[in-house]
């Protein structure tokens, strides 16, 4: 492979901001529930590049061929990687694609195959456009990818800020993540942030049920609370984490937590999962292979106490990403935090979200 552009590059990034930004300076794009990649192609040669710079070739072999057919011999371009089940994206999906084994792969390529959405164009022919302003860069990626097809698609982009508003409230039930601005100007910078991203943020009420010590701190010191929701049999599903606490904190979180622990496995929901074989996927302490080999041991607390935390999307049955503490909530009772409290975003096809960029 010798391109302009060549392999490892970093992504561009964003920083995160409370609201879509006003003025002419910005292309507005949805933002991607996915896994980030860089495309290089050189000939018959394709490499697809993961965020922190590893190949993503043997997870996904199902759009090796499409990216064949739908790009110019000598390119580089930046997107995302998804998997779209009925009418929205399937992170959980294409989680499963990163398997150790080729035919546990090559199945689950078969069965849920995955899509790639372009966004940014880094290199065309001989030409390293990493200098070239992204309005410029966009235009040429609308010109390169005008005709592609499904698995391959070309990112909805506006300049109207009330076209991305209506995209931020209405395209969430797709399982997109929220808005992305980028400056018309702007240069493409790998590994800096200077897109902004303005994602979806809501409060919900949880049971604390555990907790995991911040292993750094040389006294003890809380490093992430356990979260629960009592679904529809009344049974405490762990849901997430809540973490990023300051150093104070987490040490004045564990003297407040130290009388909760008293006792507390004797009649835990969560006693189960200290059993050999128990599911590896709803364990608050389970090792899965996306763990890479963190100490992940927990402390079972009584579920008696109930958090308020902002968190952002639901994936399934499961906060996507990490909750932020709010307040504790002493007014609450633990049985009365279910998953009936979260709000149901009704999903916008996905056909749609591909459709409004045109």
């Amino acid at each position: 492979m010798h391109l302009p552009v060549m392999p490892t590059v970093g992504p561009m990034l964003a920083k995160r901001v409370e609201a879509i930004p006003g003025g002419d300076d910005w292309i507005f794009e949805p933002k991607w529930d996915g896994f980030r990649a860089i495309v290089f192609r050189d000939g018959e040669e394709i490499l697809i590049q993961s965020r922190d710079e590893k190949p993503l070739n043997r997870y996904f072999p199902d759009i090796e061929k499409p990216l064949l057919e739908a790009l110019p011999r000598r390119c580089v371009l930046d997107g995302e990687i998804v998997i779209v089940r009925g009418d929205s994206l399937d992170f959980d999906a294409l989680q499963l694609r990163l398997h150790p084994a080729a035919s546990r792969v090559k199945k689950l390529a078969a069965e849920t195959p995955a899509s790639f959405v372009a966004f940014d164009l880094l290199c065309n022919g001989n030409r390293d456009l990493r200098e070239v302003a992204f309005e410029k860069r966009r235009d040429e990626l609308e010109k390169l990818l005008a005709s592609v097809r499904a698995p391959i698609h070309l990112t909805p982009a506006t300049r109207d800020r009330q076209v991305a508003a209506d995209w931020f409230r209405r395209f969430e039930g797709a399982g997109l993540d929220g808005v992305v601005a980028k400056p018309v100007d702007g240069t493409y910078e790998p590994g800096k942030r200077v897109m902004l991203k303005v994602k979806h943020e809501r409060d919900c009420d949880c049971v604390v049920a555990g907790f995991r010590w911040h292993r750094k701190d040389e006294e003890p010191a809380v490093g992430s609370l356990l979260l629960g929701l009592y679904d529809d049999k009344g049974v405490l599903q762990h849901v997430g984490v809540c973490a990023s606490f300051s150093a104070a904190k987490r040490r004045e979180l564990a003297r407040f937590l130290k009388p909760y622990r008293k006792d507390a496995l004797a009649k835990h929901p969560w006693k189960g999962w200290a059993d050999e074989g128990a599911a590896e996927s709803r364990m608050p302490g389970g090792q899965s292979r996306w763990s890479q080999g963190k100490d992940l041991s927990w402390e079972p607390l009584r579920p008696e106490l109930v958090v308020e935390v902002a968190y952002d999307h639901m994936q399934g049955d499961r906060f996507r990403h990490m909750a932020q503490f709010r307040r504790w909530r002493e007014d609450k009772r633990p049985k009365d935090c279910t998953f009936e409290q979260l709000e149901v975003v009704p999903p916008e096809e996905l056909r749609e979200v591909f459709r409004s960029g045109k």
